[in-house]
């Protein structure tokens, strides 16, 4: 098996994953999963798509992800990782589909509006 390369997007975060055979380490620009994400949940987002393909200990990961927030980067490299599994195997999609692991979340920001203090909040009305 070659690498596989798959590129996955939350909010504003993109991230690019490239997968090959290995002993299951995960590397995120260039550091340690465990250094780059601090807690737990965030861990869990990223390696969620291989424990329920059961395929952990199988491949190496090496991912470079830049924009948004941690948590945005997380969900990025969890879609990428499902785009991978699927390509890997077929049969994985219908693991991962009812997980709703290969939607892409299309949730951005709303932008600020001018004559508005913000996306929704306008500026204090005064009548008199």
């Amino acid at each position: 098996m070659e690498t596989i390369h798959k590129i996955g997007r939350r909010k504003t975060a993109v991230a690019r994953v490239y997968v090959s055979e290995g002993k299951g380490d995960i590397t995120v620009n260039d550091r340690n999963l465990e250094d780059y994400f601090s807690t737990g949940v965030l861990r869990y987002k990223v390696k969620q798509a291989l424990s329920l393909t059961d395929s952990e200990d199988t491949y190496d990961v090496k991912v470079n992800v830049y924009g948004g927030g941690t948590t945005g980067q997380a969900e990025a490299i969890r879609l990428a990782l499902s785009r991978v599994m699927c390509e890997v195997d077929a049969e994985n999609r219908s693991v991962l589909k009812p997980e709703g692991l290969l939607t892409r979340d299309p949730r951005m920001v709303e932008r600020k509006k001018y004559g508005q203090k913000k996306a929704r909040k306008k500026f204090q009305f005064s009548k008199r």
